[in-house]
């Protein structure tokens, strides 16, 4: 169901965003630790948003990414009269891009933050002062609505696995699924096709190109 890239993205980035919160809440002597991991994070988002262009079928945003028509037939429990898709429903793809798009915002502005203890993000000196400050102050609120959205991806990832009995978290660590006995495979997910070693060798070299050269502009007190 889910590829290698697309699994190790996953887990890699939920050890990192939990790494990111520690060394800026508990552990604010490491905040040069702090940026090291913001800019890893854009990394693999940047990684992931070719994968969505290049990869697998259910890793593309094109495979997943539906209308609003999509969205209230599912809803309304019509399109399972077609069959289970393999990859993300269309509810879970709006968390997809909504969680894809805060990270960007997250690590966008904390490249030009700052804070009362004069470490400042790569990029800060590019901007005004009133600019950063008012940078600063989104990637700080950010923060709350980017941990609503996860703690709402977990709640829903949990409700399939209890009530639906769809093992999603299973699939992201094996990337295998058990569809349940009454659910009818969809006739797009029959054959599924892996993105390719080549377009995932791309994709990684141009984001950690990208991810090093930013973190080669980090200032360290």
């Amino acid at each position: 169901m889910w590829d290698l890239p697309i699994r190790v993205f996953h887990w890699v980035l939920v050890l990192l965003i939990f790494g990111s919160w520690l060394t800026a809440a508990v552990l604010d002597s490491y905040l040069d630790w702090h940026m090291y991991i913001g800019v890893t994070i854009g990394g693999l988002v940047l990684f992931r948003l070719m994968w969505g262009i290049w990869g697998s079928d259910t890793a593309r945003f094109a495979q997943f990414i539906r209308g609003p028509g999509a969205i209230l037939d599912y809803l309304r429990g019509r399109s399972a009269r077609e069959g289970f898709r393999l990859g993300h429903n269309p509810l879970g793809a709006l968390s997809v891009v909504a969680l894809l798009g805060l990270l960007c915002l997250q690590v966008g502005t904390g490249l030009f933050a700052h804070d009362d203890s004069f470490n400042e993000g790569p990029f800060h000196e590019w901007v005004s002062s009133d600019t950063a400050d008012w940078l600063t102050a989104i990637h700080k609120q950010n923060f709350y609505v980017l941990f609503g959205f996860i703690v709402l991806h977990v709640g829903a990832v949990f409700f399939h696995v209890l009530v639906k009995h769809q093992d999603l978290l299973r699939a992201m660590i094996t990337g295998w699924m058990r569809i349940p006995p009454h659910l009818r495979l969809h006739r797009d997910s029959r054959r599924l096709r892996f993105g390719g070693w080549f377009a995932f060798t791309v994709a990684a070299a141009i984001a950690g190109a990208v991810a090093w050269w930013v973190a080669g502009q980090i200032v360290t007190l």
